[in-house]
């Protein structure tokens, strides 16, 4: 009995440590998905303060718990299930998503350029709304957290998308453990975007706090916070522009690598080819600050394009008036 209980024993610590490693190797999968997926997110992490500039201050939390809730069930719901099935029944379409979510990421970033040196900043974090959503009511609050959460929508599909493509690049196969893994990085990205956006719209207010505190280092620290938030929010602005180009041009570089091989059609990898061998040679840091700077300038090539092509076939009022919302602030 005693060899048959220290047998079970040792069976139960054995099962332990497989399962021990399995989640493991889940949280290192997990981690690099998310870290591929980065110029995204910080790109989502910029875009929705400006969701929240103007409403009353005792709203800002509470309709940040809703945008990240319904950021969430984006992600569990809809992209996730609809990511791994198009990988089962035809995984060439990842690479398909992933090329037209890095081209809709280029124009994006390629607007913003534009509107900023036409003069015209709509959707800019510092632009205060003409009358703030909170004093409109209920439905114009709620109006802006589903526009938030519609925005949100389109970030989320291409993180998701980007974790699952490095899965599959990294040799993460099956459904269950894809699956799994997608979810801790949902969980993850969601509780980190969510978690900073919460922490730089509240800033400005922790700031007043310590302002008014008797001491005087307390009141420089506060102080010091309040007039730093407009800097933060320009270079957040900044920052995401960038992130977009540089992302959406690596997506489109690598995806006529990829679709080169999958459809024979060599001369799509012409463009891939020379930026990886001159990465492959520079080697380091160097080799990924070229890829990088290849990759931002095809971004706002391709970006340029797209967003000719809008405003010269969507009459350019429409689109501007399309981005001058107070409720929905353009991404």
């Amino acid at each position: 009995m005693a060899g048959g209980l220290a047998a079970l024993l040792d069976d139960i610590a054995a099962l332990a440590k497989v399962a021990a490693a399995s989640v493991d190797d889940i949280g290192v999968a997990a981690g690099k998905a998310s870290a591929k997926a980065a110029g995204v997110v910080i790109d989502d992490t910029a875009v929705t303060p400006a969701y929240v500039r103007g409403l009353a201050a005792n709203r800002e939390l509470p309709i940040i718990k809703k945008i990240a809730i319904g950021s969430l069930r984006n992600k569990l719901v809809f992209i996730i299930p609809i990511a791994l099935l198009l990988n089962a029944v035809l995984p060439i379409s990842v690479d398909i998503i992933l090329m037209f979510g890095g081209a809709f990421l280029c124009f994006e970033g390629a607007e913003k350029i534009y509107h900023k040196v036409a003069h015209r900043t709509p959707g800019d974090p510092h632009a205060e709304p003409e009358v703030p959503a909170v004093m409109k009511g209920p439905e114009a609050e709620e109006a802006t957290i589903k526009g938030a959460i519609r925005t949100d929508l389109i970030l989320s599909a291409e993180i998701m998308v980007i974790s699952l493509k490095g899965l599959i690049d990294d040799g993460n196969d099956g459904l269950v453990r894809q699956a799994v893994i997608l979810v801790v990085v949902a969980l993850l990205i969601t509780a980190v975007v969510y978690g900073v956006v919460a922490l730089i719209v509240k800033m400005d207010d922790i700031g007043l706090k310590l302002a008014e505190q008797e001491s005087d280092g307390s009141k420089k620290v506060g102080l010091a916070l309040v007039a730093g938030m407009p800097k933060l929010l320009s270079w957040l602005t900044i920052i995401g522009t960038a992130a977009m180009l540089w992302v959406g041009g690596h997506i489109i570089l690598v995806g006529t690598h990829e679709l080169s091989e999958e459809f024979d059609q060599p001369w799509l990898n012409s463009l891939y080819e020379p930026v990886h061998d001159i990465e492959e040679n520079l080697g380091g840091a160097l080799g990924w600050l070229f890829n990088t700077g290849v990759s931002a300038i095809i971004g706002l090539i391709v970006g340029g394009i797209i967003t000719a092509i809008v405003l010269r076939f969507f009459h350019k009022s429409d689109h501007d008036a399309s981005h001058d919302g107070a409720v929905e602030p353009a991404h």
